[in-house]
């Protein structure tokens, strides 16, 4: 990652997941890593808002509008769900808000 912060930057999901609902929640298998993970519902939903590439304060945004979350605690636990999937080689981070 760059030195700029992870919220001034662009994500996107990475190429070989498959990901399926089970009740509600997300569950991805990573062709490339073989693993699987449970993405729970919200996380789900971040997901499915990186299907294209998505600025991360936009994502944000709407995150805040659909849950009842302080925006500021909004911004540090998507941060730290992205920073795990970009470990995961999961999601690829874009230099700028596209």
């Amino acid at each position: 990652m760059t030195h700029l912060t992870l919220v001034e930057q662009t994500v996107v999901q990475s190429a070989g997941s498959v990901v399926s609902d089970m009740s509600g929640e997300k569950v991805m298998f990573s062709v490339n890593s073989g693993k699987y993970y449970n993405l729970g519902a919200v996380g789900g939903r971040v997901w499915e808002l990186m299907a294209t590439p998505i600025p991360v304060k936009r994502l944000v945004d709407e995150l805040v509008a659909e849950y009842d979350i302080d925006r500021a605690a909004c911004e540090e636990q998507v941060t730290a769900f992205l920073k795990n999937l970009h470990e995961e080689a999961l999601i690829e981070v874009q230099k700028g808000e596209g």
